[in-house]
């Protein structure tokens, strides 16, 4: 394995997902597109962070978790890591604006750049990227899994309006 050392998939309402940990921290979480996932043909190899990460994402997606406790450890800019911290402060149900996350970082007009991190989230879900909108409520984008349809489905489960 490369930058990593443990690997499991698991399936979920929005696609098969791959969870990677680097000794006992989750460092990447993708959602299947398309019908693959970046390390298909690697065998799993399963650790102790991954089994309360897929315990804690199988809680999520049957509506009996609203946070998690998996421990993560993010690789990012500084600009990026201080982006992923204000995603992590969401809490379940509840929706940033992009500007609204730039304030939190002190780049109130950042907002391209902070879309840029919001997308780089290397653990969405955990991390929940999904929680930020337009500030009009629109969704204006969505990296993970199948794009929009993808942040749609987590809206949703969440009980999160959006346009």
């Amino acid at each position: 394995m490369t930058n990593f050392d443990a690997l499991v998939r698991m399936d979920s309402p929005i696609g098969r997902l791959e969870i990677i940990a680097r000794g006992d921290s989750v460092v990447g979480l993708t959602i299947e597109c398309d019908g693959e996932l970046p390390h298909d043909s690697m065998p799993e190899k399963n650790n102790a962070v991954l089994v309360t990460a897929t315990k804690q994402l199988g809680e999520y997606f049957s509506g009996k978790r609203r946070e998690f406790s998996v421990p993560v450890s993010l690789a990012g800019t500084p600009f990026q890591t201080a982006v992923w911290d204000a995603l992590a402060a969401i809490p379940f149900g509840a929706v940033r604006s992009y500007g609204d996350v730039g304030m939190t970082t002190g780049r109130s007009t950042g907002g391209r750049a902070v879309g840029g991190a919001v997308g780089a989230n290397p653990v969405p879900i955990i991390i929940p990227c999904h929680r930020v909108l337009a500030s009009d409520g629109r969704i204006t984008g969505y990296s993970g899994g199948n794009g929009i349809p993808t942040k749609v489905w987590l809206l949703e489960h969440e009980g999160i309006a959006h346009r």
